[in-house]
């Protein structure tokens, strides 16, 4: 597939799960299960594969060029596929410009400090893709469902006020203004994945021994709180899509398609951004011939 007709085509690919203003959006008109009409999983395997070898040609051009930096955000409940889109849609990226960070529960030092600290200290350079597995959003989610982890954070009491997530919210908003204001662009996937294949996958990890290191009892406990995480992050997209930092509902209930969309998202956002080569200039177009010719004599 050529480069321009595969552009095209993702372009046509992420479209309906993009969401630059969150007034309106709802997630019940996220179906978890859509494929855009992709009906063949072999037909988007073959797909994805022709669009992670245009990332790496992509992402080789950011590299040299130095100049943007990309920062993916991916979020979803347990089993959602975040980790395997990243191995997936990635494959082929030369590690060298790719950095992936994966946020646990905070530590002692990160809680003495704000809450967005901990992904400051590693945002990508100019020239690299940044990939967070999980980010400051776990405190419009995790931290807002369980009213102790914010009472770990010691914040002092007179600003945990009814408007704490509001005014949270809005630092995001902020913070992520200030990043591409910096030439950071920023991209949001939250892997929207139903209840019903939640409980599928947890069941294929207890059934295979070699799942059974990623099954974790407080996935359980997690999952009692389905419906207020499902609020929880129709309100995050509804006060954070922005133009400049979109949100992407990906449909993940199927991984081949999931996988194809952010594929597909992230072709969009770089074939946006002019990447190129740089040009050597005259001085420097002289040394290489210089040396060139060095080599072509045997003068080595």
């Amino acid at each position: 597939m050529k480069a321009r007709k595969l552009v095209k085509e993702a372009e046509r690919i992420v479209s309906p799960y993009c969401i630059t203003d969150g007034k309106k959006f709802r997630l019940k008109d996220f179906d978890p299960a859509d494929t855009n009409g992709i009906k063949s999983k072999k037909a988007a395997e073959s797909m994805l594969e022709s669009s992670s070898l245009m990332l790496a040609e992509m992402q080789e051009k950011l590299y040299a060029q130095d100049v943007w930096a990309l920062l993916l955000i991916f979020q979803g409940m347990d089993a959602a596929g975040k980790d395997g889109a990243i191995k997936h849609v990635m494959t082929g990226i030369n590690p060298q410009g790719c950095d992936v960070h994966a946020f646990k529960a905070p530590t002692s030092e990160e809680l003495d400090h704000d809450f967005l600290w901990r992904e400051h200290n590693v945002m990508p350079s100019r020239g690299k893709i940044g990939i967070f597995n999980r980010s400051y959003y776990e405190e419009v989610l995790v931290v807002r469902l369980h009213p102790h982890l914010l009472k770990a954070e010691k914040l002092p009491e007179e600003l945990i006020t009814k408007h704490v997530w509001e005014d949270r919210y809005e630092d995001i908003n902020a913070f992520e203004k200030f990043l591409t204001r910096n030439g950071t662009v920023v991209r949001k996937f939250f892997l929207h994945v139903s209840k019903e294949e939640q409980k599928k996958r947890f069941l294929e990890r207890l059934e295979d021994s070699k799942k059974n290191w990623k099954f974790s009892m407080d996935d359980i406990k997690e999952r009692k709180f389905w419906d207020d995480y499902q609020e929880a992050y129709e309100e995050m997209v509804q006060s954070t899509a922005t133009k400049r930092a979109p949100w992407y509902v990906i449909p993940a209930d199927n991984k081949w398609y999931g996988r194809l969309v952010i594929a597909s998202a992230i072709i969009e956002v770089l074939n946006g951004l002019d990447l190129k080569f740089p040009d050597v200039d005259k001085e420097k177009k002289k040394e290489l011939d210089s040396i060139k010719e060095a080599l072509l004599k045997g003068d080595d």
